[in-house]
């Protein structure tokens, strides 16, 4: 379904991400692993076309969308989870959800009822602004947005920074959901025992270079790896 090949980003004249290489099958939660810093949120905003790539390419279900417009990739359907959330503080729960909405491709899809369902505390809070949300509440509004596009590939950005265990435990939970759904993920993640449990396969990025790519039990198995690039 996505496939990025040899891609090289830019902050200007900052030399950010090296000669990065992933692919995500259909179906699968594959994670992006590395310390902070290391270059996850710039390979996420590579993909989605807000730091586009200056070499190499990136394919979304065999089309190169390399350089286009972020609203250009959502219609397409790619959803996105920044890692600041990027709520809209001034409008209600409900609000921000019924803005993002996008009808599905095909068949039914991702509406506020099911968004509602997934995540049953935003049903409480429907009429309140978002600026006064918690931080795990901000979150499952920021991923139930997402959700709203119906998406075919879903960029997570961090999603549990910040939170506290409980929420953790909890959102967790509600990807796990999203996979057995068959949603397609790239999971972005510090948090490498939350993505370990989640994912198929994953990629260590450290210094805005690919180090590592295998499968969960490979990654496990390879205690080296796991010290020298996500151990802080």
């Amino acid at each position: 379904m996505l496939e990025v090949m040899n891609i090289h980003t830019y902050y200007d004249l900052s030399h950010i991400l090296f000669d990065v290489s992933l692919r995500v099958s259909k179906g699968e939660i594959v994670s992006l692993l590395g310390r902070n810093g290391a270059g996850k949120s710039t390979t996420m905003k590579s993909i989605m076309g807000l730091t586009p790539p200056r070499q190499g390419s990136i394919r979304f279900k065999d089309e190169d969308i390399t350089g286009q417009k972020p609203y250009l990739n959502a219609r397409r359907g790619i959803g996105y989870v920044p890692d600041d959330r990027r709520i809209f503080a001034d409008l209600t729960v409900g609000e921000n959800l019924e803005i993002s909405a996008r009808k599905p491709q095909r068949g039914t899809g991702w509406d506020k009822e099911g968004v509602y369902e997934l995540f049953p505390p935003l049903r409480h809070i429907d009429n309140r602004r978002a600026g006064f949300l918690s931080g795990g509440e901000q979150q499952m509004l920021t991923i139930g947005r997402a959700l709203m596009t119906n998406p075919d590939l879903l960029l997570l950005d961090e999603p549990t920074e910040g939170l506290a265990p409980l929420m953790v435990k909890m959102l967790e939970e509600q990807i796990a959901r999203l996979r057995d759904k068959g949603l397609t993920v790239l999971l972005a993640e510090q948090n490498q025992q939350v993505a370990l449990r989640l994912s198929q396969r994953a990629y260590v990025i450290d210094n805005g270079t690919i180090r590592y790519h295998g499968t969960i039990e490979e990654l496990k198995a390879n205690a080296e790896v796991r010290k020298k690039y996500l151990l802080v």
